[in-house]
C-alpha cells in the first residue's frame, strides 16, 4: 500500500467487530442486574444463567474459581479430577497406554484407543493427538514419560494427581468408565485460577447444580497445606456466550 493511502475499511486483525445497539443495551442491562444481585447461591446463579441465554446452540456451562495460591511455590500446586454426577454432555475420547490383558479391559470399558508402543510411536512420529483424555497404567509410565514434551503443554500428560495414572492394583475398567462418563480434570493456571466445563445449558437446574457443587467441593478438598489466608477468593459461573455470574462462597 503506497505511503499515505487510506487503510482499507473493515475489520482489522485483532479488533473485534463493533457491537450493535441492541446487544450493547442488553449487556449494560445484564451488568446492572448482576451488580444489583451480587453473589448468588449456586441454584439461583444457574437459574439466572438460563434466563440470560441468547445463543441458539447448546452452550457449555463453566465454573471459574480464583484461588489464593502462590503458583511459584511447588507445594501450592492445585490439580486433580472429579467425576461429575451427570457427566459433561459430550462424548469424551479416551486413550489408555497399557499392555497385556489390560488392552482388552480398556476397550471393553469404552476406551477409544488402547495399546502401548504403537500408540506412543504414532504420537511421537505423526503428532497424532485425536483424544481428549490420556490414561496410563503404572507399568507404562516409563515409556509414556517420553511424551511429556508433546502431551504436557496440551494438558494431556497422565499424572497421579489428576487420577490419570492407574496404580498397579488399580481397576482399568473403572478408570476408563469414569472418564468416559464425565470425569473432569482441573489444574490451576499461572494466575492461580481453575476453570472447567461442568455440563450443558440444556441440563435441568438440579443436574447442573449437582455438577457445579461436586466440582467446587473437590477443588476445596485438595487445598494445599501451605496456603495461608483465603483459599477460594471467588467463584464465577458462566456459559460459552454469557457474562460471568458471581457465586456466593
Amino acid at each position: 500500500m503506497p505511503h499515505g493511502e487510506a487503510k482499507k475499511r473493515g475489520r482489522q486483525p485483532g479488533n473485534p467487530p463493533a457491537l450493535g445497539k441492541k446487544l450493547k443495551n442488553h449487556l449494560v442491562n445484564v451488568q446492572q442486574r448482576l451488580t444489583k444481585e451480587g453473589p448468588l447461591p449456586v441454584k439461583r446463579a444457574i437459574g439466572l444463567l438460563k434466563q440470560l441465554k441468547r445463543a441458539k446452540f447448546d452452550e457449555t456451562v463453566e465454573v471459574h474459581m480464583s484461588l489464593g495460591v502462590d503458583m511459584t511455590q511447588n507445594d501450592q500446586m492445585v490439580r486433580g479430577s472429579v467425576p461429575l454426577p451427570h457427566g459433561i454432555g459430550k462424548s469424551v475420547r479416551v486413550i489408555v497406554f497399557c499392555q497385556g490383558d489390560n488392552i482388552a479391559k480398556a476397550k471393553d470399558a469404552g476406551a477409544d484407543y488402547a495399546g502401548s508402543d504403537e500408540l506412543i510411536s504414532k504420537i511421537q512420529q505423526e503428532g497424532w493427538l485425536d483424544f481428549d483424555v490420556a490414561l496410563t497404567t503404572q507399568d507404562m509410565m516409563g515409556k509414556v514419560s517420553r511424551l511429556g514434551k508433546i502431551l504436557g503443554p496440551r494438558g494431556l500428560m497422565p499424572t497421579p494427581k489428576a487420577g490419570t495414572v492407574i496404580p498397579a492394583n488399580g481397576d482399568v475398567t473403572a478408570a476408563v468408565r469414569e472418564f468416559k462418563a464425565g470425569k473432569v480434570e482441573f489444574r490451576a493456571d499461572k494466575g492461580g485460577n481453575v476453570h472447567a466445563g461442568v455440563g450443558k445449558m440444556s441440563f435441568d437446574e438440579e443436574k447442573l447444580a449437582a455438577n457445579v457443587t461436586a466440582f467446587i467441593d473437590q477443588v476445596k478438598a485438595v487445598k494445599p497445606s501451605g496456603v495461608k489466608g483465603n483459599y477460594v477468593k471467588s467463584i464465577t459461573l458462566s456459559a460459552t456466550m454469557s457474562p460471568g455470574i458471581p457465586v456466593s462462597l
